[in-house]
């Protein structure tokens, strides 16, 4: 058989028929894959995120769920000023076009507001270098609390008038007071600093007497 009678349809009608055939069911299931795959992937179809920031868990899955969407709390911290609970940050952000069904992961506000270590300022800084140490590490400060001490000198922090003790914890953020030497001695101090000064005069006063008994003693 020539090559020309092989690719001639007359004389392999059966052959080209099966070729044929074979061409179209191809085709068509190709096709069918493809419009499969569109519906199962949504493809071209997608839905406008909301923002969801500064609401509740509740109120975030109420609305997500009214756009198809779906979402997780996957984490939590903490922003002082904002309510316990809230949505502080959510991936993908509002206004992103996602998927039906898509999952928003969220991030809330914590429920309970951390602890934290408060610096060690007493009795080894002065108030200018404890209150940088405090703020710096989030800290507000009220009013100084006077003490018997040197001055400027910090002698203890307190947190709702209670004296801390090295290495306590405290919720963040939390408001402190220094408790700031004034100037004054303490009356111990003062006391003996009197005494000696007593005795000094006492023993300045009883010399000129000693004097004078000698030279009485001449005549």
């Amino acid at each position: 058989m020539t090559i020309k009678e092989f690719f001639s349809f007359k004389n392999n009608k059966y052959f080209w028929k099966n070729v044929i055939a074979i061409i179209v069911l191809a085709s068509v299931l190709i096709f069918l894959v493809l419009k499969g795959i569109d519906i199962y992937t949504q493809h071209g179809e997608s839905v406008l995120v909301p923002s969801v920031k500064g609401m509740t868990e509740d109120e975030a899955r109420i609305m997500l769920r009214n756009r198809e969407l779906d979402c997780a709390v996957v984490d939590s911290s903490y922003e002082e000023g904002k309510p316990s609970g809230c949505i502080l940050e959510q991936n993908p952000a509002g206004g992103d076009h996602v998927k039906r069904g898509r999952i928003i992961y969220l991030t809330i506000n914590s429920l309970n507001i951390p602890m934290q270590t408060i610096p060690d300022v007493a009795d080894n800084s002065s108030v200018r270098q404890a209150t940088a140490k405090l703020i710096s590490a989030g800290f507000k400060l009220t009013l100084d609390e006077p003490v018997i001490g040197e001055r400027d000198w910090v002698y203890g922090v307190k947190f709702n008038g209670r004296q801390l003790m090295i290495g306590e914890k405290v919720p963040a953020g939390a408001t402190l007071t220094l408790m700031v030497g004034n100037g004054t001695r303490p009356p111990a101090e003062e006391d003996s600093t009197n005494v000696e000064e007593d005795n000094s005069e006492t023993e300045t006063n009883t010399e000129p007497d000693k004097g004078s008994t000698t030279d009485d003693s001449w005549f």
